[in-house]
This record gives structure tokens, sequence and C-alpha cells, in this order.
């Protein structure tokens, strides 16, 4: 997400409902591009595929 996305989702800063919900449109539309790079990894690069996949997936302390 761009810094201005995530102050939008999270309401840091204070916008319009519309300006907040086209930030959560681009950020999934940047998820189905992201589901393309996770299968050219798998293929191509399985070790960074597995640092992105624990970035991703590490839990919230």
């Amino acid at each position: 997400m761009t810094e201005t996305e995530r102050k939008y989702i999270t309401r840091e800063e204070d916008v319009s409902d519309s300006k907040r919900y086209q930030a959560i449109a681009r950020v999934r539309d940047r998820l189905e591009v992201l589901e393309q790079d996770v299968d050219a990894l798998a293929e191509h690069h399985p070790k960074l595929l597995g640092e992105l996949r624990d970035v991703v997936c590490k839990e919230n302390d």
C-alpha cells in the first residue's frame, strides 16, 4: 500500500468514504497482480517466494 492508502484505510487521515473505498479498491487490484507474481516466483525463484511468505504470513504479536 502507499502511505496515503494506508492512512485512508486505517482512518489515520479524515477522508470521505468514497476516497477510502477507492483506496481499498486499488489495494484489491494489486492483490490480483500479486497472485500472478506468486506464480512466477514459485516457478522461477522459490527462495524469494519463501521470503515473501515469511513476511505475509508472520503472525502479529
